[in-house]
């Protein structure tokens, strides 16, 4: 049976895959995770025993591990989901991205390319290494125009600068050494399983508590936002079916200013919870000092994967709401072990300053 190794499986973005993997592809996967804050075994509950899903706890950074894996399971591909992935958390500590999502790819590249020169030709022709990225690593638009596969990079944060650099290694990889490598830029992505630093399932969980729902600035910054399903489902089809050396933009096509999305957010926790006392949610919303360098809106143009390749997001930003809502309350369990570490719903982000969401 053909294997993939996938890394940062346990996380929101990768654990659905690796579940969406098992449910529907006829392979084994083999999953690579350090299970940082972010990593989390329960996401994986469903697949956790199943004979084709082997995890295994380390760091793409530690190519010893990484090349000891390849060997054993000789995957036909990599798809490299492992990244520090906050923004705030990237203002308060950059070096730490700068370490996995910098030098972990480059060294997983390295064992990447060590494994892969090593295979017989045909093993070789098929191959395939796929580095997920953002679309943070574009920058800010204007209030028009959408980024594109060839859009200039001008990331404004050390995490889209750790992604930058991280997508630039993987091009080079290709066209300095032949690598197979394919690179997916996304639009923000949200459904459940997603840790609760994250905009919206920070803004469910604190609605549902009556607790204060902070927004950046005046609220208008914009963003795009896609489902992690039909995410996971354009990484599934950019493996098959992407040209080795090109660059996919996926995108979800579901612009929202960050003050309708959260007011969305709350119509939807009043639609489903009519008992809380504290409704209508959006009497919760406080605006907040703004985030440093802020990008003010962002937008994918997803034409290319459609015309090559077929995809589209499934799920509008409506529909996807109000499966992610459902979701976080009928799993309180899994929020509560989620959120039982350090971490508490406070504000991340403000370069040694501190203020509470909560």
């Amino acid at each position: 049976m053909a294997t993939v190794l996938i890394t940062g499986g346990a996380g929101f973005i990768g654990s659905t895959l690796v579940r969406q993997w098992i449910a529907e592809e006829d392979s084994r996967v083999v999953n690579l995770d350090k299970l940082t804050y972010a990593g989390n075994l329960d996401s994986l509950s469903a697949v956790i025993d199943d004979p084709r899903h082997v995890f295994v706890q380390g760091d793409i950074g530690d190519i010893s591990t990484v090349s000891k894996l390849l060997a054993e399971h000789r995957p036909r591909a990599i798809i490299n989901l492992a990244a520090e992935s906050h923004v705030d958390r990237s203002i308060d500590g950059p070096a730490e991205f700068v370490q996995t999502n910098v030098l972990g790819t480059f060294r997983l590249l390295e064992a990447a390319r060590d494994y892969w020169s090593g295979l017989a030709a045909g093993e070789r022709a098929d191959f395939r290494f796929l580095h997920v990225s953002t679309d943070e690593v574009y920058g800010s638009l204007g209030s028009s125009g959408r980024f594109v596969e060839t859009t200039p990079y001008a990331p404004n944060s050390p995490y889209s600068a750790s992604k930058a650099a991280s997508d630039h290694f993987a091009r080079a990889y290709h066209h300095t050494y032949g690598l197979p490598v394919l690179i997916t830029n996304c639009s923000n992505n949200y459904g459940p399983y997603q840790f609760p630093e994250k905009l919206i399932p920070l803004m469910i969980l604190n609605a549902l508590e009556g607790k204060k729902l902070p927004v950046y600035g005046d609220g208008l910054n914009v963003r795009d936002w896609l489902y992690v399903d039909d995410h996971c489902r354009g990484i599934r089809a950019v493996l098959s079916g992407g040209r080795p050396g090109q660059v996919y933009n996926l995108g979800g096509d579901s612009e929202r200013t960050n003050l309708d999305l959260v007011e969305t957010i709350c119509a939807t926790v009043d639609r489903l919870r009519p008992d809380l006392r504290h409704a209508p949610c959006r009497s919760l919303i406080t605006f907040v000092k703004d985030r440093p360098g802020h990008d003010r809106r962002y937008a994918i143009d997803a034409g290319k994967i459609h015309r090559e390749l077929g995809w589209e997001p499934r799920q509008n930003l409506e529909t996807g709401l109000a499966h992610t809502v459902q979701w976080y309350l009928s799993n309180s369990t899994w929020v509560e072990r989620v959120t039982s570490g350090v971490y508490r719903r406070e504000r991340l982000g403000l370069a040694g300053e501190r203020e509470a969401h909560v």
